[in-house]
């Protein structure tokens, strides 16, 4: 059985690079919902006469933010049962605090938790300047507003849960503040291996 594995946390916690890296160890198709709905978002906000490198506004969020996760989740489902894990890679804060919505999103497929094994992967760094760091490091006009309101998007970086119905042992906080990924990846692979 493959393994549909979620990457969570927020911007510049590494989420994307932690699971490409665990990817070249093992068999996994990585879905980025960032990656995946750039093309969208970008003609859409065109369309409404907004900033097409924008990702955090209100208007971003009423536009395009629930059909970012649409696209991500089809394309996952969508590879559900192959030969290989899938890895989604996203902030998923609303529907992480859903119980229910793992439950609704497998049932779209006609499957359920008994069938699909979900783990998470709530991925973090030990404090907001490292976050601020990367994010600057990143040089991404799509960063523009945290910056501009930085402690806003600071409030968004406190420790997550997970309130799916899935077994304990199948959510792993990780801290990726080491710039070397190596001794993170190796515990996502034996996490994810289990």
């Amino acid at each position: 059985m493959n393994q549909l594995v979620f990457f969570l946390g927020p911007a510049g916690a590494g989420k994307t690079t932690l699971a490409k890296a665990v990817a070249l160890r093992r068999k996994a198709a990585v879905l980025d919902m960032d990656i995946l709905l750039r093309p969208a978002a970008d003609v859409i906000l065109k369309l409404h006469g907004l900033d097409p490198d924008d990702r955090d506004s209100a208007e971003y969020k009423k536009l395009c933010r629930d059909l970012g996760y649409r696209i991500t989740m089809d394309a996952a489902l969508d590879n559900i049962g192959l030969d290989c894990d899938v890895y989604v890679v996203g902030p998923f804060t609303k529907e992480a605090a859903n119980a229910g919505w793992i439950g609704s999103e497998l049932a779209r497929i006609g499957r359920n938790l008994d069938e699909v094994q979900v783990k998470v992967v709530l991925v973090s760094l030990n404090n907001a300047g490292l976050y601020r760091e990367r994010i600057e490091g990143r040089h991404s006009p799509l960063d523009e507003w945290k910056f501009l309101n930085w402690e806003t998007f600071r409030s968004s970086l406190a420790s997550r849960t997970v309130a799916w119905p899935i077994p304990a042992e199948h959510i792993l906080q990780i801290d990726n503040s080491n710039p070397d990924m190596r001794a993170a990846a190796e515990a996502v692979e034996g996490f994810i291996g289990r």
